[in-house]
């Protein structure tokens, strides 16, 4: 198996694995890594977020990680370009870029390109959002196709926020949103990537979580979050939606008791990664599978 030309890209749900993996594969071909995560990128929450230990960056180089503020917003575009800056330094250096994370936009933005759509002022977009509301998701979704009839082919009657996205591009840049989308190219060939989802049994997942969930809290996450809450971020920002920060302010109020919140965390956990399967379901049907089993053998024919 010939990887020294590709870039491998990782992909799995929270707490299935997938960052150990990168770790052993970077050892056995030469690897460095590239954090595809949105959440540990952050500074802010390093137990939460599950960063990689320090141990596991012994050995390994990893590239994107903790060194963004959470005050500071911080969009797909923007990891886009410093993933392409990271992996273009990577191989100069004759290594093999790995690419490991959960946030499925991000791969999708370096596979196929990032739709570079002109910013829209967002009273604009709130005018619209309000018109939504105003007409209700039906009679909406008929005025959507007026302005937009091909439409139909790509957005469901049910897609509230697509079809909000499509109204307002359709409206502010008097281009539908697919023509946007048809005119983006990934500055990559597909042949480029060398593609793998980590597909963790449900069950062991569960455990999995619940397990990670009871870790955190003995690692010290009550005192990140303690630590977090005082440099009062904008809970709009997307560090202040890290799973269990909510779940531990409750706690650290009294409202619920250490056993509650690590329950309420797993909870959330188990919900996010019910969304990343979902989300490998409908963009990534051709990606290489590989359950716990099968890393090994893979392992060990590279």
């Amino acid at each position: 198996m010939d990887l020294k030309s590709k870039i491998i890209l990782i992909y799995g749900p929270t707490a299935s694995g997938k960052s150990n993996f990168a770790v052993k594969l970077a050892k056995k071909i030469g690897g460095e890594i590239i954090n595809a995560d949105s959440m540990q990128l952050y500074k802010d929450l390093k137990i939460l977020t599950a960063r990689p230990l320090k141990k596991e960056h012994q050995d390994i180089k990893h590239h994107l990680y903790g060194f963004q503020s959470g005050k500071k917003s911080f969009s797909t575009g923007d990891w886009l370009k410093l993933a392409i800056k990271k992996i273009g330094e990577v191989k100069r250096r004759k290594k093999i870029p790995i690419l490991v994370g959960g946030t499925g936009l991000y791969f999708k933005a370096l596979i196929d390109g990032l739709v570079e759509i002109p910013n829209i002022p967002m009273a604009f977009r709130n005018k619209v959002r309000k018109l939504q509301k105003d007409l209700g998701q039906k009679n909406f979704y008929k005025k959507l196709l007026k302005i937009d009839p091909n439409l139909v082919k790509t957005i469901k009657p049910t897609d509230t926020q697509r079809s909000i996205r499509a109204y307002e591009v359709k409206l502010f840049t008097n281009k539908s949103i697919n023509e946007w989308h048809d005119n983006t190219k990934s500055q990559f060939k597909k042949k480029d990537f060398y593609k793998l989802i980590i597909d963790f049994p449900r069950s062991d997942l569960i455990e999995t979580i619940n397990q990670r969930a009871f870790k955190m809290f003995k690692l010290g996450a009550v005192l990140e979050v303690k630590k977090f809450l005082k440099l009062k971020i904008n809970k709009n920002k997307s560090i202040s939606k890290a799973i269990g920060v909510a779940e531990i302010k409750e706690y650290l109020t009294k409202k619920v008791d250490e056993k509650e919140v690590i329950e309420k965390i797993s909870i959330k956990t188990r919900q996010y990664a019910k969304r990343q399967l979902t989300w490998s379901r409908g963009h990534m049907s051709n990606w290489i599978k590989l359950n716990p089993k099968r890393i090994n053998n893979f392992l060990k024919k590279i």
